[in-house]
């Protein structure tokens, strides 16, 4: 890769590490606040406005997200190519903050409140950390691919993979409504779902890849 794009990734890690660490400090005062003896389910779900405050805020972190994607990039999929790397960054980082800060959480196998909207997502950490070194590697690749010059450009079959993936992924996090909702403990994670969702969607990214380099041999015989 080229110097931009090391200058690139560079900014992009240190934007990820100072916004994850933001974001645990968020969380340190939330939990000192509504959980004063430590974090644990069952979650409250009597937050009043504060709930709204933290939707807003939670809105804001994708903001922020997609806006340092477009500076960085020319095209719309490099663009989202580095939306990867970041929000895989800015998670990881979250939970290595928070492990340095509070020393949470007790294990990978924890479980967490991952984002409200639309429902609350529930899920043990090591399940989002997966999820994070997926986008980090597909996020890689797309901006290789852009260095070399090659063009990405996802088909219908690719997103409707990629759809029904993050479909699976997305049902194993917002199922547990009694564990979202009616403040009762969360009921085992459904890790097959999860991994088909996971599967799916590094099915769908090495089809793509596997057509880009086959356009490119192509093109490279005639």
């Amino acid at each position: 890769m080229n110097k931009i794009i090391y200058k690139n990734l560079l900014y992009v890690f240190l934007f990820a590490a100072a916004f994850a660490w933001v974001e645990s400090a968020v969380v340190v005062y939330l939990r000192t606040i509504y959980y004063p003896a430590g974090f644990h389910f069952p979650i409250k779900t009597h937050y009043d406005y504060m709930l709204v405050i933290e939707l807003i805020r939670e809105l804001a972190t994708l903001v922020m997200m997609v806006s340092l994607s477009v500076l960085l990039s020319k095209k719309f999929w490099e663009g989202f190519g580095y939306f990867l790397i970041i929000f895989g960054l800015w998670d990881i980082l979250f939970y290595l903050w928070l492990k340095v800060m509070i020393n949470w959480p007790d294990s990978l196998f924890t479980f967490d409140i991952l984002f409200l909207i639309p429902v609350p997502w529930i899920a043990p950490v090591l399940a989002p950390a997966i999820v994070s070194l997926v986008m980090i590697y597909v996020g890689m690749d797309i901006i290789r691919f852009f260095q070399k010059g090659y063009s990405v450009k996802p088909g219908i079959v690719h997103w409707a993979i990629v759809l029904t993936g993050s479909a699976f992924i997305l049902y194993s996090f917002m199922s547990d409504i009694d564990a979202g909702f009616h403040e009762k403990y969360p009921q085992p994670y459904n890790w097959i779902l999860f991994l088909i969702g996971i599967l799916l969607f590094l099915f769908a990214h090495f089809n793509m890849r596997k057509y880009i380099l086959k356009q490119v041999i192509n093109n490279s015989n005639q």
